[in-house]
């Protein structure tokens, strides 16, 4: 229970981990612990390298350690034989003890020389294999280090694809309580526009608002009364295309939906006879 426990909570803390980890960091991590496996690799292989080397020297030396003793040995049974050759047999007997035991360390050399070759040999294969291990390896950490890059830039365009993706959001949905939306912002002004809009076509239909525009058409018609009469006096005709202030008034009072009437025709001023004198 306890092991089944205790691989849970690592695998929830995992999962937790993987949440809010940092995907940059992971990359770097990862390509971190490729070079360290790399660079061990490395050092292995070069122990393995040395190891060939060393079992080559020991094969070297014992090569010419085996030669000499070939040459000693061949000399103690030469002497020995000439010493035998000669009659003295004292002599013989000693070169001879000499020769056997040139000949023991010749065979154990031998030997030696038997297993340091099988050790240079191992020893090479190991060698290659790690020369070629470090090759690929070398390899594979160049393409992880290709795919960084990659992998790097493929993270900057997913986050600004969300940022992108936030910022469209925030635009059409709510954003908290404080903070308010253009769309609530719009139905707001909205509202308020279609509330003064009412109240002033109430103000139009009241009996104030008739009021008022009957009375900007009583000014009118004065205006334009008082307009052709100084017109008069001065002799001079009214122009027969001027639309006078009264019947915009009218127009304008009509497209509202009143029926206020404006003075279709000014009227006309008495003149007396000096006036009249005077004006001619």
């Amino acid at each position: 229970m306890f092991r089944r426990f205790w691989n849970y909570l690592k695998a929830l803390l995992t999962g937790k981990f993987e949440e809010v980890a940092d995907p940059k960091i992971q990359i770097e991590q990862a390509i971190a612990e490729a070079r360290s496996q790399h660079r061990r690799l490395r050092e292995t292989a070069a122990s393995v390298i040395a190891n060939q080397k060393k079992a080559q020297m020991d094969l070297d030396r014992a090569m010419e350690d085996l030669e000499k003793l070939n040459r000693n040995t061949q000399q103690a049974v030469l002497m020995a034989s000439e010493a035998e050759q000669s009659g003295n047999s004292k002599r013989t007997i000693e070169l001879t003890q000499t020769a056997e035991a040139f000949a023991n360390q010749l065979i154990a050399k031998e030997q030696e020389v038997d297993t340091l070759k099988t050790m240079v040999l191992s020893s090479t294969q190991a060698t290659e294999q790690a020369k070629a291990a470090v090759t690929q390896n070398a390899q594979q950490l160049q393409a992880r280090v290709a795919e960084r890059q990659k992998l790097l830039s493929q993270l900057d365009q997913a986050k600004m694809a969300e940022q992108m993706n936030r910022a469209m959001e925030s635009m059409s949905a709510e954003v908290g309580q404080d903070v308010p939306t253009l769309d609530e912002v719009r139905a707001k002004i909205e509202t308020r526009l279609a509330r003064a809009q009412g109240t002033t076509e109430l103000e139009r239909e009241s009996v104030q608002g008739r009021m008022l525009e009957v009375e900007q058409a009583a000014a009118a018609s004065q205006a334009t009364a008082r307009l052709s009469e100084i017109r008069s006096k001065l002799g001079i005709e009214a122009p027969a295309a001027a639309e006078t202030p009264s019947t915009q008034t009218a127009g304008a009072a009509g497209a509202d939906g009143t029926t206020s009437e404006a003075p279709s025709e000014a009227p006309a001023p008495e003149t007396s006879p000096d006036t009249t004198e005077a004006s001619g």
